[in-house]
């Protein structure tokens, strides 16, 4: 242990707490991001030094796998015969587990890999299975893993609770910069849950902490986050999702990438002001997506390589990217219609962004500083109150 820089709950889990569950009957809510430092998968972990204990498996949006791509591509329920134990999707017909699932479980384990993002979706299927504990009667325990983004800087608006959904289960900012043990206590606390719920809190780790500090491999969390890099850009580049610009899917590196056969990068690079690239490089570039947006059609656009992750603001950058491709293609430009994430009326760039009244200011070419001046009152009042639930300080 003493030469491991940071412990993850899984860590902490194995070498302290697991002897408190013996005899319990045990639910595991994981992917294969959910591994301890030798790449051991969680269900391993625990079933070896709990044999016989692990009873149901779980797994979040993209599949316990992973394998399954984009929003609303469903992931169906399966077997694992090593285990001898189901495994519920909870994104298929349902997204939250039902009394069924949870009837052979006394406890419930969450060890998910977050993003640091708020329409990340794995925030709202802990929210979902605190709610379904709580009224069966179950505990969670929450095995805490780092914040890729680290946990002291916060940015963008707060969400407006008519956007609540399944990409936005509360009222955070965009990037929120807490842990999802963090998350799970203001989740128990501030929606009234009550749900019996405990922490196992990692060792080592710090808020100042983003992954590539942590000296902990990257293992995918779903389909199009690759690389620890992909998630810092993910807070602002996730907007493309919202408009018919292609976010990289269909590419090796998602997020990073992106564009679309209309774009003029040119144009777009001479309308930017210094302060949008602030802490990275546009590389123009030209790819052809195998799937999804624009798929098989040579598209240009760029690259986003982070040079300093300190002075880098990726939901202020994408959103002035945003602003100069609206202004120089307004007639090739569209947001992207209904249905995201299983809402059929609202905009999913609305959905995404947390207040429609941000688009509209988009749309009208108002400042980015002065857009994200309305943010900053927020975000102060937000880390002043978050400071209670903070677990690393």
């Amino acid at each position: 242990m003493a030469s491991i820089k940071v412990l993850t709950g899984l860590e902490v889990f194995k070498h302290e707490y697991w002897p408190k569950l013996k005899g319990y009957n045990l639910g595991l809510l994981s992917n294969q991001a959910s591994v301890d430092f030798r790449l051991q998968p969680a269900k391993k972990v625990i079933s070896e030094l709990l044999p016989g204990h692990i009873k149901a498996l779980f797994g979040p949006q993209h599949g316990y796998g992973v394998q399954d791509q984009d929003n609303m591509v469903e992931t169906q329920h399966s077997f694992d015969k090593e285990l001898g134990a189901p495994i519920f999707s909870l994104y298929s017909e349902v997204r939250k587990p039902t009394p069924e699932m949870l009837e052979p479980v006394d406890i419930l384990i969450i060890d998910l890999q977050d993003v640091g993002t708020r329409v990340y979706t794995f925030a709202s299927t802990v929210l979902a299975c605190l709610k379904a504990a709580r009224q069966l009667g179950k505990k969670v325990i929450i095995l805490d893993r780092p914040n890729p983004l680290g946990g002291e800087t916060v940015e963008g608006n707060l969400l407006d609770p008519a956007l609540f959904s399944f990409v936005g289960a509360y009222r955070f900012p965009m990037r929120h910069a807490l842990t999802m043990g963090e998350i799970a206590l203001i989740f128990n606390c501030e929606l009234d849950i009550g749900a019996d719920l405990d922490i196992v809190t990692m060792k080592g780790w710090k808020r100042s902490m983003i992954w590539q500090d942590t000296e902990l491999r990257w293992i995918m969390p779903s389909p199009n986050m690759p690389i620890p890099e992909t998630a810092q850009v993910y807070p602002g580049q996730v907007l493309w999702e919202g408009t018919n610009i292609s976010e990289g899917r269909g590419t090796c590196r998602p997020f990073e990438i992106f564009g679309s056969p209309f774009m003029d990068t040119k144009g777009i690079l001479k309308r930017l002001f210094p302060e949008a690239t602030a802490g990275c490089i546009l590389q123009e570039i030209m790819f052809r997506p195998t799937f999804n947006k624009w798929e098989q059609e040579t598209c240009r656009g760029f690259m986003i390589h982070i040079t300093d992750q300190h002075v880098y603001c990726p939901y202020f950058t994408s959103i002035a990217l945003l602003q100069a491709v609206l202004a120089i293609h307004p007639e090739e430009f569209s947001w992207k219609p209904p249905p995201y994430e299983y809402e059929y009326q609202k905009m999913p760039i609305d959905m995404i962004l947390g207040d429609s009244s941000l688009r509209k200011e988009i749309e009208t070419g108002t400042s980015p500083f002065r857009i994200r001046e309305g943010w900053v009152e927020d975000l102060k009042r937000f880390l002043e109150w978050r400071d209670s639930y903070l677990l690393y300080n």
